[in-house]
């Protein structure tokens, strides 16, 4: 009588282990999830901005046409591949290689005003400008909260009882967002040019 009592105790106590366990999996899933649903709020910030921003420059700099042009098309293009916390890894890889893409075309856009005095004294252009650069930074932000929340997540799963738990109820590694190729590299630095004076 007294085994089964023991034998009951430790079934109860593994069942509640293991419910444990399963919600502690649960909850760090849904932080990833929350964290990647950030990075689509600072996204769509950042796409609602773009219209105002292109229309502004247009009017001072009609001659950089396939600038502002290529910043729409990938704006649009952004927006339809921003998805759901529930999106695939891969969807998630294109929707930042795209976000990075506008990134570095809003970069040339903001290049633009050295070239024209008037868009650079604008006080509309100079807000767009201060707001886009504030959001980029909060992506930037956002991207980190995110791969933190994965490492906890992931490492959850490859630690011992939760990788037990995480096999049995088929919990899947998430990804991690990448720095593009581009932005790891050294850049180059010369001083020719001032070797003469």
């Amino acid at each position: 009588m007294t085994t089964g009592i023991v034998i009951a105790v430790i079934v109860v106590i593994l069942i509640g282990l293991f419910i444990l366990l399963y919600n502690n999996l649960v909850k760090a899933s849904t932080y990833t999830q929350e964290s990647w649903s950030q990075i689509d709020v600072q996204l769509k910030r950042r796409n609602d901005l773009i219209p105002n921003l292109v229309s502004t420059v247009q009017g001072y700099a009609s001659y950089e046409k396939s600038t502002l042009t290529k910043v729409v098309e990938l704006r649009n293009q952004l927006v339809a591949a921003t998805g759901t916390p529930q999106s695939t890894a891969a969807e998630r890889t294109q929707t930042m290689a795209l976000s990075d893409q506008l990134s570095n075309q809003l970069k040339s856009v903001f290049a633009l005003s050295e070239n024209y005095p008037d868009l650079k004294a604008s006080a509309e252009f100079s807000k767009l400008m201060e707001e886009l650069t504030n959001t980029e930074n909060k992506i930037a932000y956002s991207r980190q909260l995110y791969n933190s929340s994965v490492a906890t997540y992931n490492m959850k799963l490859q630690t011992f009882p939760s990788n037990f738990v995480a096999k049995v109820t088929s919990f899947k590694e998430a990804t991690y967002l990448q720095v593009p190729e581009e932005e790891t590299k050294t850049p180059e630095v010369s001083f020719k040019k001032y070797e003469d004076l």
